[in-house]
């Protein structure tokens, strides 16, 4: 893409338009940065850098993209893509893409792209460490860590990116392009913003469009709506399997993780010496297997990698254990399915704090799995009056509201006993009371903490 002297409007403030902005003005852009919130809102030491790199900053008020004569508008994955200027400049023919498009068109690497509804960061953490663990030079980030745009340009064509990509991300894309990519499953999520399951998979689906048959697509066999990507995929289609024995594929067979591709089988690693628990994990480590193998990674260092892979922080995290009682953080629970799958890895009695800021989704089938699973529930935040309905429904009675997150970690605390378990794994996005997920499990395991040096 030709950048220099192109009158870029770059809308989002938070840290995929900053260094957009900033990788822009350093192609000789004529780069406007935009957010609707108050230049108060954000590090003054950012915004001060971008302006002494000749960025425009334009804060607490949308501008008129015609006005200004934009050529391209780079959109932060958190800008939905019905706000005014987006839609101005779909109408005036003006391009609108994703900061991950914008990289991907100076990536000379070859990308594995990760996405689905839950997994997403488990999947894309472990995909990096078995390239790093093989020796491959690899670059870990898009939706989780540090921007695509960062370091796309410094990739080379040895190196492997590997890309978390969100449905935000994916929604405004044109040319993206990985070689491998992978869904994980689909359940209903961001349903605010898709407006439509169909919506949310319509984008998801995009992270293959423009493949061919040279890339590989991976899918999971046993998610109904993502196994049906498979039927119109314009690439070579491999799938994963935990719950059944594939012709050909990654899945579970004579009590091994196995390879059948090209009528010869290959046994990986027994489920049981996988480092990270849970049958949503082995699910995260049959797709992860599946694309270090596909870019050629053999199968004593795929097992090496899955014996050592500690999981990611936020994700089913442990934090302490105090007087018997494991703290458990599930920030990254940040929608029904996700947490369902968080209380299906454990066998033990569960607390649960949960609630937040709601998708649009349905509560019903995590309420009825919350009968069959906890002991008590903490509700808290904007989502409490939703989910205390559907509990209801379930007819699950073991509910408390909180007032605040830290009154809800304090009765969780009070709550659990010798031998069980307090799990945070709210449901919910963590916008009504956090910045994101990560200060949201940040704030619980500093609660924690406190908590158990209390005695």
């Amino acid at each position: 893409m030709h950048l220099k002297g192109q009158n870029v409007m770059v809308i989002g403030a938070a840290r995929s338009g900053l260094a957009s902005a900033e990788f822009l003005a350093g192609r000789g852009a004529v780069v406007y940065l935009n957010d609707i919130k108050n230049r108060e809102s954000f590090a003054r030491e950012n915004l001060d850098a971008l302006e002494r790199k000749g960025v425009k900053l334009m804060f607490g008020v949308h501008p008129d993209i015609k006005a200004l004569n934009i050529d391209v508008v780079v959109l932060s994955p958190g800008v939905p893509m019905s706000v005014g200027p987006v839609e101005a400049a779909k109408a005036s023919g003006i391009k609108v893409i994703s900061e991950m498009e914008l990289a991907f068109g100076f990536c000379k690497a070859p990308i594995v792209a990760i996405t689905g509804t839950n997994g997403k960061t488990t999947t894309t953490a472990l995909i990096g460490q078995i390239f790093s663990d093989a020796g491959r030079n690899v670059f870990v980030g898009g939706n989780i860590g540090t921007p695509f745009i960062s370091r796309a340009a410094e990739l080379a064509p040895d190196d492997v990116a590997v890309l978390e990509a969100s449905s935000f991300q994916l929604e405004a894309t044109e040319n993206f392009k990985p070689r491998v990519a992978l869904v994980l499953n689909l359940t209903p999520d961001h349903i605010d913003r898709h407006g439509s399951f169909e919506g949310y998979i319509e984008a998801k689906a995009k992270i293959y469009a423009n493949q061919d048959k040279l890339d590989w697509l991976i899918l999971n066999w046993d998610d109904e709506e993502t196994k049906k990507l498979g039927a119109d995929a314009p690439s070579r289609v491999i799938y994963f399997s935990r719950r059944h024995i594939l012709k050909e594929g990654f899945c579970i067979e004579n009590g091994f993780l196995t390879v059948k591709m090209d009528g010869v089988t290959t046994t990986i690693i027994r489920p049981k010496d996988i480092f990270i628990k849970g049958g949503h994990n082995l699910e995260n480590a049959l797709a992860a297997a599946a694309a270090g193998w596909l870019m050629g990674v053999d199968a004593d260092s795929l097992k090496m990698s899955l014996q050592q892979f500690p999981g990611v922080e936020h994700r089913l995290e442990h934090v302490l254990t105090h007087r018997g009682v494991e703290y458990i953080n599930d920030s990254k629970g940040t929608n029904p399915d996700a947490s369902i799958k968080a209380l299906e890895a454990y066998d033990r009695p569960v607390v649960l704090i949960a609630g937040g800021k709601s998708k649009g989704s349905d509560f019903l089938p995590f309420a009825k799995k919350i009968k069959e699973k906890v002991k008590a529930l903490v509700l808290v935040g904007q989502a409490a009056d939703e989910i205390e309905a559907a509990v209801k429904e379930a007819g699950f009675t073991g509910y408390v509201r909180a007032k605040t997150f830290e009154e809800a970690v304090e009765m969780a605390g009070s709550l659990a006993a010798e031998g069980e378990i307090v799990l945070l794994s709210p449901a919910c996005a963590s916008f009504d009371m956090f910045s994101n997920y990560e200060e949201r499990g940040e704030i619980f395991k500093e609660l924690v903490h406190k908590l158990a040096q209390r005695g």
